[in-house]
């Protein structure tokens, strides 16, 4: 049973991203993602004209005459929604942390998934995989996709949420997650293990929305090897004072996933300095790793609407389609 106040949040943010979906979104989604190619139906008789690439030559051999293979548009997405939950998603300065920016930029698009009749799945992680549910269509599904983000905090294992449906290949994924997380319980971010289980649990080509502040490293190589097969765009989420420093005195910061602690006095120049300079790296050298791995980037700042950098992303894609 779910507490009362996620079930008030999901409600919310309900009734806020269906508004913006309808009136903004839909049109922009349909038109940028409209299905993964071609999708084989039937043979038939070839008749003249047909292109001879098409011809099927091992029923063509059994019929003794020339048979074609026919194909029609996949309309049909499957997406699914990558959402980290490590402990440096709670940090916010402003009005939201990230975690709230990253559950309704989630709400958002798995809407607009629904009301293109696609498939939208769910995968929540941290050190290791949280939990998994299966992509599907419809309403309800959308709803519990965006409940099960909220409530993450709930979540033990991933046997917990482990969906009755799940064929027992992913269900074997499942229980070896399950395993390390018990022999090596951390929370730090674990990209590496969200993208294996990903690459080995969608038998299709899909579009991956990985949702992260992307604190971690060595998952260049796994990223890669996942954008070969399915399209990945990556949805940083970021907070200002990652970028500025608030000249407060001397504070003392702690690590949301180490504990790590240190004192630092925040109304020195030459800290304010480096720190914009060391965060501002940050951000330049994922976009640049991205862009040479053809991977797409929406950045979302959580102290500002989540809408604006989804839409200016849906734009550019547009754009790319008319060249």
């Amino acid at each position: 049973m779910l507490p009362a106040e996620v079930v008030q949040q999901v409600r919310r943010i309900q009734l806020r991203t269906a508004r913006q979906v309808a009136n903004v979104l839909a049109g922009a989604y349909h038109s940028v993602f409209k299905g993964g190619g071609m999708e084989f139906e039937e043979v038939r008789p070839y008749v003249p004209g047909d292109d001879v690439r098409t011809i099927d030559w091992n029923v063509t051999a059994r019929m003794g005459e020339p048979y074609v293979k026919r194909y029609v548009e996949e309309r049909e997405l499957t997406v699914l929604l990558m959402v980290d939950t490590s402990p440096s998603l709670d940090f916010g300065s402003a009005a939201r942390t990230k975690r709230a920016a990253a559950t309704e930029l989630s709400a958002l698009l798995a809407f607009s998934a629904i009301a293109n009749e696609d498939k939208v799945g769910l995968l929540l992680f941290q050190g290791q995989v949280d939990a998994y549910i299966p992509p599907r269509k419809g309403q309800k599904h959308a709803l519990r996709v965006v409940r099960e983000v909220l409530a993450h905090g709930e979540v033990k294992t991933p046997e917990d949420h482990a969906e009755p449906g799940l064929s027992a290949r992913i269900r074997a994924q499942l229980a070896r997650l399950r395993m390390r997380r018990k022999q090596s319980p951390d929370r730090h971010t674990n990209l590496v293990a969200a993208l294996e289980f990903c690459r080995r649990v969608l038998p299709r080509r899909a579009v991956i929305f990985l949702i992260s502040d992307y604190l971690d490293a060595g998952y260049w190589q796994v990223l890669r090897n996942v954008q070969r097969r399915h399209d990945v765009v990556a949805v940083l989420v970021t907070d200002p004072r990652e970028l500025s420093l608030e000249p407060a005195g001397v504070v003392v910061l702690e690590d949301a996933e180490t504990g790590v602690r240190r004192m630092i006095d925040s109304s020195s120049q030459d800290l304010a300095s480096s720190w914009a300079r060391a965060g501002q790296d940050r951000l330049d050298a994922l976009s640049s790793d991205l862009r040479a791995s053809a991977i797409d980037l929406i950045r979302v700042d959580a102290a500002q609407p989540v809408l604006d950098p989804l839409l200016r992303f849906l734009r550019m894609r547009q754009r790319r389609i008319r060249r």
